[in-house]
């Protein structure tokens, strides 16, 4: 496809804050969708080792980490030069999400990231207990600030393909589940009708399913974390406590689990996400294991759909992460984990000339309704990203164009006020995005979280209920 459509335009400056791997795979994609002053177009970043493209690209690169004390001197005069309104697409590490995004909003700029990022330390504070460093705690901090100034100019928060995408997933799945179960009701308006019909549907739960096939052409090397994405961003998220959305219908929690919020919207393990395993379903790997690494949208999709009874959740799905992730970053958790958690010295990201096949099969497995579970997602190969955008693999593009959706969609709704991917146009943002997804499928199965187990050691399952998490939780 050359004749790519153009979304919008851009009025003002554009500041790419960070160009890591998805930063520079953002960028040929704002080139193509939407006109602006090039002129104006600034990539923030403390490394320079990318700023030689970012210089073919005619833009201008400002080497500096941007810190408590110097964001707002370093951001205001970019995001405001030149008149119009001012986009800031934040997709870096150890940069406060809602500061930055609290002063886009007082000087009239458009605001994106990819996640509730904080400040450095947050992560591996030892002063702080678990529960202070959950995305439960870091999504609070957003709301918070939108509870304190609600409208106003727009803000999306964590919009890459997840959290993000699969929001948009989660809906496209419901109302295929619903239509196929006979239900015979009219496409939600609210949130509350949507809630409603999740519940009538009778979904237990979501799993945002996961398997990444890509493979190195050469193996993992000794004391290297190799990644499709952002290592830092993976054993950041994989060292905070395991998380998801706790749904009403669980009978059980864990003896080493902990309640978040006063009516129990999500809980937390004390153990960390990228060494808890969960049994979870992806339509090319069939049954599978993956790491139940905290994210924004396991609460964000929980929180969305929960129904409420005189202020009190009466139905709420359970959800959280699934993620098998590329057989080197498994390696690279594993070779992590037995150093006591600390991360090799060298980190690596896998680049699109360097993985000779595999897919990225991101998608939501839907479970525990009449049908008993379908999986709903995007199975984009290797071989697709190369054809269709530069500077990504197949992971990446997934992120990078939930990035363009979600930019699209504050341009067309600039005073939505801070949002998050459950609240805005699921159609208009898959609009956008289908395109650099590849095939884009709805699966049942028969699978269940008791099926094709061994049966050699006694178990701590309940065969009343398939998908109790209990049943979900790989037990060591």
């Amino acid at each position: 496809m050359t004749d790519w459509p153009v979304h919008g335009h851009i009025s003002g400056p554009i500041v790419m804050i960070g160009f890591g791997s998805i930063g520079r795979g953002t960028l040929p994609l704002i080139e193509r969708h939407f006109t602006y002053d090039k002129k104006r177009f600034t990539v923030v970043e403390p490394s320079d080792e990318h700023r030689a493209l970012a210089e073919k690209h005619g833009l201008r690169f400002e080497q500096v980490a941007l810190t408590r004390d110097n964001y707002r001197e370093v951001l205001t005069p970019l995001l405001t030069e030149g008149g119009g309104q001012g986009f800031c697409v934040n997709l870096s590490v150890d940069t406060s999400s809602r500061d930055i995004m609290e002063l886009c909003r007082e000087i009239g700029a458009l605001y994106i990231d990819t996640v509730a990022e904080p400040w450095p330390g947050f992560y591996f504070d030892k002063s702080a207990g678990p529960g202070d460093r959950t995305n439960y705690a870091l999504r609070e901090q957003i709301l918070e600030a939108r509870r304190r100034k609600p409208g106003g100019t727009t803000a999306v928060s964590c919009c890459g393909a997840n959290p993000g995408m699969v929001s948009w997933f989660v809906k496209q799945a419901l109302l295929n589940v619903a239509g196929d179960l006979g239900l015979r009701v009219a496409e939600p308006k609210s949130r509350e009708d949507w809630a409603a019909l999740m519940r009538q549907a009778g979904v237990k739960g979501i799993h945002i399913a996961e398997r990444d096939t890509q493979r190195a052409k050469s193996e993992k090397p000794m004391g290297v974390f190799v990644n499709t994405w952002s290592v830092e961003g993976f054993v950041s998220e994989g060292n905070q406590p395991a998380e998801l959305g706790w749904g009403t219908h669980e009978t059980w929690m864990p003896e080493n689990g902990r309640t978040l919020g006063a009516d129990a919207l999500a809980i937390y393990l004390l153990q960390p996400g990228a060494d808890t395993r969960v049994r979870s379903w992806t339509p090319t790997a069939q049954a599978q294991f993956g790491f139940l690494v905290t994210h924004n949208e396991s609460i964000s999709i929980a929180d969305y759909f929960t129904v409420r009874e005189g202020g009190k959740p009466v139905y709420r799905p359970t959800c959280h992460y699934a993620y098998h992730p590329c057989n080197e970053a498994v390696l690279s958790l594993h070779e992590m984990f037995g150093q006591a958690a600390r991360v090799q010295e060298k980190q690596h990201i896998l680049d699109e000339n360097e993985i000779v096949d595999g897919i990225d099969e991101l998608g939501v497995l839907l479970y525990g309704h009449g049908k008993n579970a379908y999986w709903y997602g995007s199975q984009l190969s290797i071989e697709e990203t190369r054809r269709i955008a530069p500077y990504q693999n197949a992971t990446g593009l997934q992120v990078t164009s939930a990035v363009l959706a979600g930019m699209v969609w504050a341009l067309e709704n600039p005073e939505a006020g801070i949002v998050e991917a459950d609240e805005i146009d699921f159609r208009r943002c898959l609009e956008v995005q289908l395109p650099y997804l590849g095939p884009v499928v709805g699966v049942y199965t028969d699978w269940t979280p008791l099926a094709n187990r061994p049966g050699l050691f006694p178990e701590d399952i309940d065969e009343s209920d398939p998908w109790q998490f209990r049943n979900v939780l790989v037990h060591s």
